[in-house]
């Protein structure tokens, strides 16, 4: 049996002595989607970014991908992919070029560049500085280099905030290709019921707790 994308138990997150996550047990199913929701402050983005390992992990025990995120959380960020509200991308290089150079950077094949950017609706923008791109073109390029990673468990902040129903029917397909890929995926959403089309397990989070699952 394959290990589980993710396993919390009781974490604390501390930072700078303020508490982001306090208790926090959830498991999550490889190949699942999930909504994770609440009140601005209520803890979601800390719950990302502790999976991401990007936030330490304080007290208590984390598993992502079958690697201890405690010890291990370099081995967690080579294999997740993070979508935050900005992408990491140098704004004078071109799409393609923030692409070539990201994925130099981590030696993933380049021939994967231009599928990517077909798939997420940019090949006519390759070219194009990404400065010059809107928010929701700048949220289909970090889409790409999820691609271009390949990924194994998405962790998306607000994805869905600066693209319009076009797309967002976009990436309700997208979101579908991943799961039936075998990848696992994890986003925020003040708005669970606009989030998406598709049928996700829902996380409530107030007060840095998971208050509800299911």
């Amino acid at each position: 049996m394959s290990p589980s994308a993710a396993e919390l138990r009781d974490v604390v997150a501390v930072q700078q002595q303020f508490p982001l996550l306090s208790g926090v047990s959830l498991s999550l199913a490889t190949g699942s989607l999930t909504v994770v929701t609440g009140a601005n402050g209520s803890g979601k983005t800390s719950l990302l970014r502790l999976l991401a390992g990007v936030l330490s992990v304080t007290h208590g025990a984390a598993t992502v991908l079958g690697v201890d995120l405690v010890s291990q959380h370099a081995e967690v960020r080579r294999r997740v992919g993070w979508l935050g509200h900005d992408g990491s991308f140098y704004q004078d290089l071109s799409v393609r070029e923030n692409l070539v150079f990201a994925a130099t950077a981590l030696q993933r094949p380049l021939d994967e560049i231009a599928p990517a950017l077909e798939r997420v609706g940019l090949a006519h923008r390759s070219d194009v500085r990404t400065k010059d791109l809107s928010a929701g073109q700048r949220r289909r390029l970090s889409l790409a280099w999820l691609l271009v990673r390949r990924a194994e468990l998405w962790l998306l902040d607000e994805p869905y905030a600066s693209l319009d129903d076009e797309g967002r029917r976009f990436f309700d397909e997208l979101l579908d290709d991943v799961q039936r890929g075998g990848g696992t995926v994890v986003m925020s959403a003040h708005d669970v019921l606009r989030s998406t089309s598709l049928e996700p397990d829902i996380v409530v989070m107030a007060g840095g707790r998971i208050v509800e699952a299911s």
